[in-house]
């Protein structure tokens, strides 16, 4: 199951990702931070530390580094 979910992050940054502007608050970006959490961690928790990066990213917060524990 992970390996489906780390072929949607990669499909992301290949196609998607170039077509917007960069503007990623994090380093490393959240979807470098996912591919690190579902390879490490599995489908699930590492589909939940990715949501919870990903709600991170907002206006609201200062981003930063921010690497995988």
């Amino acid at each position: 199951m992970k390996h489906i979910f780390i072929l949607l992050v990669k499909f992301y940054r290949k196609y998607i990702s170039p077509l917007k502007a960069p503007s990623c608050r994090f380093y490393p970006t959240c979807s470098q931070y996912a591919l690190e959490a579902f390879e490490k961690y599995g489908a699930v928790k590492g589909g939940y530390l990715s949501i919870k990066r990903i709600l991170k990213c907002h206006p609201f917060h200062t981003g930063g580094y921010d690497p995988l524990k």
